[in-house]
């Protein structure tokens, strides 16, 4: 699953620049044209910035935490 939601982050934000590049630089475009290429681009952002939190937020649940018997045993090893 992670795999998927890192593909979407990749594609989002794939898409996110091209289209945010085509409405900031494209000059021969229609006004629907840029409007749709605009949203396309905040479509991307979006997601991306979606999946970047998601992929986050698992990476934070991952990390274990020590209980206080271990943390106490680190500590004391610390200066060793």
């Amino acid at each position: 699953m992670k795999k998927l939601i890192a593909l979407i982050n990749v594609i989002a934000w794939a898409g996110f620049w091209a289209f945010g590049y085509i409405a900031l630089t494209s000059q021969d475009l229609t006004t629907a044209q840029l409007v749709i290429a605009a949203i396309l681009a905040l479509a991307g952002l979006v997601t991306g910035i979606a999946a970047y939190v998601k992929l986050a937020r698992g990476r934070a649940r991952r990390t274990s935490r020590l209980d206080a018997a271990a943390r106490e045993k680190a500590q004391q090893e610390w200066g060793k």
